[in-house]
């Protein structure tokens, strides 16, 4: 699939800037406090399972609408069992098309389709919550972000574990000052990658199902014969066509407290290094340097931040100067500190050391919000939301980013928030977007 040129995408750019003069069409109402949001849930097998499910535990939620490419019992058909009065689809175009009859819109699909649902929802003015990573590309996400604001929507993405009190209360602890302002951070994934079955695109086909609509699960992206297994419903985080691979499905998480306890922003430089890549699928171990601007919470005018991921992957010791004895979690992160460091495993409290400094520091654990019902209350004027695209969008955008440097590794790339424009390889300029499948392409804000 051919990626834009520098020229073709500053055009866009400037198109999607340009619009946001415009006045926004909207079929949103104004919900009184005792008013049920009505909302409707894209995406209800696996992970659209629990966010569905979440979110309709407020007693002010009704779910109106359900809708997902697969009809059988541990999708659609699960869902429409446990929500009966809700109308069914299996093209969230054709949900959309009674925009009067729903007020928000939960988006649980592949990475992939994130973008074109949500610009679309949020164009008819319905607030959006979308899992995470937040795009398939950095200028989704920088559309994601100025929708949001262009709309006046409510917004959430689904990296929950921001509001567990582990990720919270490690945050305070760096804005508190305890291990006083940060030098370097070291992030990681060790995981398997379960899903990563094969190394390139198979040959052959296998009949569809007559439960799944294949044609409305590829979406946006190009044409492949159906086998199962291999891309729905869950290993499609192997393929570039579909995913961000391991960095954007645990990025969005184990990054966050860092972001959010940094107050980081865009970074200046990302290199990254990673075995070679093929056009189809992602590579099973990398290392990303993040190089950000230095904030009021760290040690100098400029931060490093690197990220591990692979199977058995883990930051080298020796860069990290904590005990010999102490075991590194599986995956999370380690802020070195002029005063100590925080060690923020996922999903588990935070841990300071050396321990012997912090023996008698009590840690203030700041209580878990709901991340479901808070955004549900948010939209109707009841709360506000932590996640919104405002933080999650840039947080996503470096993400991404990371991306793009693992298929160009030993390549340090700068980067310009502002004109959104990676430079130092002619390549990576067309990789903060992508061509879009005939009759597919999401209309730009």
């Amino acid at each position: 699939m051919p990626l834009r040129t520098r020229r073709q995408f500053t055009q866009q750019l400037a198109v999607a800037s340009a619009a946001l003069a415009v006045p926004a069409v909207s079929w949103a109402r104004v919900l009184g406090a005792n008013d049920r949001l009505r909302v409707a849930s894209i995406g209800t097998g696996g992970k659209g399972w629990s966010d569905l499910t979440a979110t309709a535990a407020s007693p002010y939620v009704q779910v109106v609408a359900l809708c997902d490419i697969d009809e059988s019992k541990e999708h659609l058909g699960r869902a429409a069992e446990k929500f009966p009065d809700a109308k069914r689809f299996t093209d969230w175009r054709k949900l959309l098309d009674a925009p009067a009859e729903i007020d928000a819109v939960i988006v649980s699909t592949p990475d992939h389709m994130h973008a074109p649902i949500s610009l679309a929802a949020m164009q008819l003015g319905k607030h959006v919550q979308c899992q995470k990573p937040l795009t398939h590309t950095v200028f989704e996400a920088r559309q994601m972000r100025l929708a949001a604001k262009k709309y006046n929507v409510v917004t959430q993405m689904g990296n929950q574990i921001q509001s567990h009190e582990a990720y919270r209360t490690a945050v305070k602890l760096v804005h508190d000052g305890v291990i006083g302002k940060v030098r370097e951070v070291h992030s990681w994934q060790s995981g398997a990658m379960g899903w990563m079955l094969v190394d390139d695109q198979p040959g052959g086909s296998e009949p569809i199902p007559e439960t799944l609509h294949w044609d409305e699960w590829l979406g946006v992206a190009p044409p492949r014969t159906y086998l199962p297994k291999i891309y729905h419903p869950f290993n499609w985080r192997a393929w570039q066509d579909f995913s961000n691979g391991q960095l954007g499905d645990f990025g969005c998480h184990i990054l966050d407290p860092v972001f959010m306890a940094l107050k980081l922003t865009a970074p200046l430089t990302i290199r990254a290094d990673a075995p070679p890549i093929n056009r189809e699928v992602w590579t099973k171990w990398s290392t990303v340097a993040y190089e950000f601007p230095g904030t009021e919470l760290t040690a100098g005018k400029t931060i490093k931040v690197t990220w591990y991921d692979g199977e058995g992957k883990f930051p080298p010791r020796e860069a990290l100067g904590l005990p010999e004895k102490y075991a590194l979690p599986g995956s999370g992160s380690v802020l070195l500190g002029e005063k100590g460091s925080l060690v923020i495993p996922h999903v588990a409290m935070p841990q300071l050391l050396p321990e012997e400094k912090f023996a008698d520091f009590k840690v203030p654990v700041v209580p878990a919000r709901d991340h479901y019902v808070s955004w549900a209350d948010a939209c109707r004027g009841e709360d506000k939301t932590t996640s919104h695209f405002d933080y999650s969008g840039p947080l996503s955008e470096s993400i991404l980013l990371g991306t793009v440097a693992i298929r160009l590794p030993r390549t340090t790339l700068s980067f310009d928030a502002d004109k959104l424009e990676i430079g130092a390889s002619p390549h990576a300029q067309g990789m903060l977007t992508k061509n879009y499948r005939d009759g597919w392409q999401p209309k730009w804000i």
